[in-house]
């Protein structure tokens, strides 16, 4: 059974795809150069999905170690988790291991495996990405103009990574239904 997180991720995720579909029925021959905020756009979006993800799966997971109580040690939990999630600005591996290390005991990072994909792999990709947003997001990355120059996020690569995206969201989701009691 999909955790809340998953389904909240599920629903902001399609922000990210329907950003590539505006793209798509935008696109002419030869595309015009505004186009492309679309997908860096999509880019921003879809991490900004991931980190959401990341933020309330943990939140989600630690509500159930935690227990309804009100005792001093869930709350203390609780208070450190809020502190540590205001932080939490960037879904990097460096950033996501020590989280949920921390407050589950788990390396989730070790799960991120399917298909073709091995954990090391994943770590570095998603490594990334992350650093692809925040130069997008800090840099804008767009061509200057009259200068032909490779774009930021390609229409393919953006499609892998909204897929690598969704496959680390189920990935965490799995491990942590089997782990967290």
């Amino acid at each position: 059974m999909p955790s809340k997180a998953s389904l909240t991720f599920d629903h902001a995720i399609q922000d990210a795809v329907d950003l590539v579909n505006h793209f798509d029925k935008l696109n002419t021959q030869p595309p015009p150069p505004e186009n492309e905020v679309l997908k860096r756009a999509s880019l921003v979006m879809a991490l900004a999905a991931l980190e959401t993800y990341f933020e309330d799966r943990l939140v989600e997971a630690v509500e159930t170690v935690a227990g309804t109580g009100n005792g001093q040690l869930a709350q203390f939990m609780r208070d450190s988790l809020s502190n540590d999630l205001k932080y939490f600005h960037t879904p990097s591996t460096d950033r996501v291991r020590p989280l949920f290390q921390k407050y589950l005991g788990v390396d989730i990072t070790e799960s991120w495996k399917w298909n073709m994909m091995e954990p090391a792999a994943a770590r570095t990709e998603l490594n990334a990405l992350a650093k692809k947003r925040g130069d997008i997001a800090h840099r804008s990355w767009r061509p200057a103009s009259g200068t032909p120059t490779k774009h930021a996020v390609s229409r393919d690569d953006l499609r892998r990574h909204i897929h690598f995206i969704r496959q680390v969201v189920l990935s965490t989701d799995a491990v942590l239904a089997g782990s967290v009691p």
